[in-house]
């Protein structure tokens, strides 16, 4: 599986010229006096206030610097709720690997009836459940069914509750809009492209089988080559089909057909399948490509091992609620749900920056550029920077950038920060 052909957030870069570089003449003297570094922190601090278009200093922009023990060096509306978007993951990340574990793995459950021949899967969440999971699932059930008939492959989607819609998804065919499921294929996508030579539409994947069934759909969509989701029954019943089509490789036969059902309690030759993907390495994932999909399938999921299942979208955001105010003393907190997807989520810069000393332990899952250890995020008139610059001493100082309707600063007040932890880090004391 081909995770940035998955989901990429393709940002908009406004880059606008720097307006006051005190820092440099105070560089050169090589150990400035206090008062110059004093001169130097005010000549940034005014020039943060008001970038060249005037949109730093306004109501729609709030913005934070702080050091490693979260003293803040710079503060603009910081107290303010805007419209998080993709910074909000960082809140899933933390809360998951704090009540899973880093190390924790997924789940999906096998078993098989010798007395009707089925096979039952049922899915636990697994939000990295792709083509080459399905084939190492299938190759431990190889030993066990050996020669055993198959009759139906049946599908147990109980884990999560019937319906799940996530605020904030729409009803198009792009990955972000990719519906949750407790059994759930290839972020329930297809991945295809047009064969000219073959004159039919095949898997862009090698290891990815692309049934019949979806073409359809593909047509559908108008494009030659590309991803879309699935939705509905066809959603429920492709693990199913991988799952087929990988047992028959194996020369297994397969007499009935994909199915929905539960598993019964009792009377089956079960196997646990374990995700080859710690925790932490699924969360490097969701945050690297930003993947509503994968954060809302481990909030679902953790929704569930608190309350009970099945899986709901009112479980995990209070689970995520519930751990912000008792983890991070952010409460209340307004939250629909736990990917940013959502114009109804809420948070401030300040209550960011709780998240982010927290987070400082697993900063190295964020995704990394030069110095900076980062996650963005974007709605339409919305646009999010969360992170930590490392500094010259090595310590991390944490950030936060939040624009709500339309600004054209927020490159300028990036650089801005930038410059100001280097500044910091260059003198010879603390300001």
């Amino acid at each position: 599986m081909n995770f940035s052909n998955f989901f990429n957030n393709n940002h908009k870069r406004t880059n606008l010229p720097d307006t006051c570089r005190p820092w440099q003449r105070i560089q050169k003297t090589g150990c400035a006096p206090r008062v110059f570094r004093i001169i130097a922190w005010l000549c940034i601090s005014a020039t943060l206030c008001v970038d060249s278009t005037g949109h730093a200093a306004h109501h729609n922009a709030g913005i934070l610097l702080a050091d490693d023990t979260g003293h803040i060096l710079y503060a603009k509306n910081d107290g303010q709720q805007y419209i998080p978007a993709s910074i909000l993951k960082i809140l899933t990340a933390l809360t998951a690997l704090e009540t899973l574990g880093p190390d924790y793995r997924f789940h999906t459950l096998a078993g098989y009836h010798p007395a009707t021949c089925n096979l039952y899967i049922k899915g636990l969440g697994d939000p990295l459940f792709i083509s080459e999971q399905i084939q190492n699932l299938v190759n431990q059930l190889s030993q066990p069914l050996k020669t055993r008939p198959i009759n139906d492959i049946i599908l147990d989607h109980s884990f999560f509750g019937p319906e799940i819609r996530i605020p904030g998804t729409g009803g198009s065919t792009n990955p972000y809009d990719a519906p949750t499921g407790a059994l759930s294929a290839n972020f329930n996508t297809i991945f295809f492209k047009w064969d000219q030579f073959a004159n039919q539409f095949v898997s862009a994947e090698p290891q990815t089988p692309l049934p019949s069934l979806f073409t359809p759909e593909i047509v559908e969509s108008g494009l030659k080559t590309g991803r879309i989701i699935l939705t509905g029954i066809k959603q429920r019943i492709y693990p199913g089909l991988l799952i087929k089509a990988f047992l028959e490789q194996k020369a297994f036969k397969i007499s009935g057909t994909i199915k929905l059902g539960r598993a019964p309690e009792t009377g089956l030759m079960q196997l646990t399948f374990t995700s080859e993907y710690p925790l932490k390495t699924a969360i490097k994932k969701m945050l690297k490509f930003s993947n509503n999909f994968m954060a809302n399938q481990i909030m679902l999921t953790m929704g569930a091992l608190k309350f009970g299942t099945p899986a709901t979208c009112e479980k995990g955001v209070t689970h995520l609620k519930q751990f912000a105010a008792t983890r991070l003393d952010i409460n209340p907190l307004v939250l629909a749900e736990g990917s940013g997807l959502s114009r109804q989520n809420r948070l401030s810069p300040r209550q960011m920056l709780k998240l982010l000393m927290a987070f400082q332990p697993y900063h190295t899952l964020l995704r990394q550029q030069g110095n900076e250890f980062y996650k963005t995020g974007t709605l339409q008139d919305v646009r999010t920077r969360a992170g930590y610059f490392k500094g010259k001493d090595q310590r991390l100082y944490p950030f936060v950038i939040m624009i709500n309707g339309h600004s054209k600063g927020y490159s300028n007040i990036r650089q801005m920060l930038k410059k100001k932890v280097a500044a910091i880090t260059a003198s010879p004391g603390p300001l």
